[in-house]
Parts: structure tokens; sequence; C-alpha cells
């Protein structure tokens, strides 16, 4: 094992390869701005707190979805399934081509949510936080729906690729 000793060692190649040794769960977040779905993926999602009910992604400072996504006075995030990696990756995509073909679910003020996710949420910016070449955006929690099927997985992120969580029950 190689240990990582000063400042010149932690060059980005590396950090991502040693960040991407943690699985994490992917979702989607969106919604309408100026009435059509604008949104994207993020394998950084987690809960926060239970109360006030907060839950957290990260976005690159960089990103060109986020500042029109912001705008919105709702977002929607979809907890991906692990039939969705294609899905994940076309939302990584072409911002005009992100929804093509897929089901959708509009909340009247605009949180928009993927029909066949794991579970979906409607929640609106608590806080944004600046943390280096990321943003860590707080959301509240206004709704919480689970999709009620047991017998999916969510969709991971490791190692750079998408995958699955091998259940003892798929053994």
């Amino acid at each position: 094992m190689t240990a990582l000793r000063t400042n010149q060692d932690l060059d980005h190649l590396r950090l991502r390869e040693v960040f991407g040794i943690f699985p994490s769960g992917v979702v989607a977040v969106a919604a309408l701005v100026d009435g059509v779905p604008v949104g994207l993926a993020a394998s950084s999602f987690t809960s926060v707190s239970l109360d006030p009910p907060l839950v957290s992604f990260s976005i690159a400072n960089a990103s060109k979805t986020w500042p029109d996504l912001r705008r919105a006075v709702h977002l929607g995030v979809t907890i991906l399934a692990d039939h969705h990696s294609t899905v994940a990756r076309q939302l990584a995509g072409a911002p005009a081509r992100r929804f093509d073909g897929l089901p959708l679910t509009a909340t009247p003020l605009g949180a928009v949510t993927l029909d066949d996710g794991l579970a979906h949420f409607e929640t609106t910016i608590h806080r944004e936080v600046l943390a280096g070449d990321h943003t860590i955006v707080l959301l509240r929690l206004l709704a919480a729906h689970h999709a009620g099927v047991s017998d999916r997985s969510p969709l991971v992120f490791h190692r750079s690729r998408f995958g699955r969580i091998q259940r003892q029950s798929d053994q």
C-alpha cells in the first residue's frame, strides 16, 4: 500500500482513484426551470438531519447546470435504481437531451422526479456551502415517498463505474 505523505502526492488523478474506493448511491436532482426540465445526476447524496429534515449533495463549482437548476422554487430528488445506469449517463450528457424518453412527474411547484425511482423527495434549497472546487447543497425535505418495491437495489457508483449491491437473495 502506497501512503500519501505530502500535499504534492495529492494530485487530482490519485485523489479520484482513492475517493472511488468508497461506493455511493446515485440520485437525479431535477426541476422545471422556465417550464423545461433541468437536472443532473449526483453521486454525493446523503441524509443529514431529521430535525429539520435535511439531505445534501455536492456539485462542482464549474457545473453549467447548477446555476439554472438552483433558480427553481422546488427541486425533486430521485434515488436511482440498479437498472438506471443508462439514465445516470444520460443525465450527465447533453443538457437538451437529458430527459428524452424518461417518464417524469412534476409537482405544481416544479419539482421533477423520475417515475420509476426507488424513492422521491420534494425539496427546497436550505443552504449552499462553498467547499473547495465544489458546493455542498443542503436541501430541506418537504415530502418523501418510497416506491414500495422491495426487489430492487439502488444504483451504486464505485471505482468510476455504475453497479449494484449484491443482496443475499441474489447469491
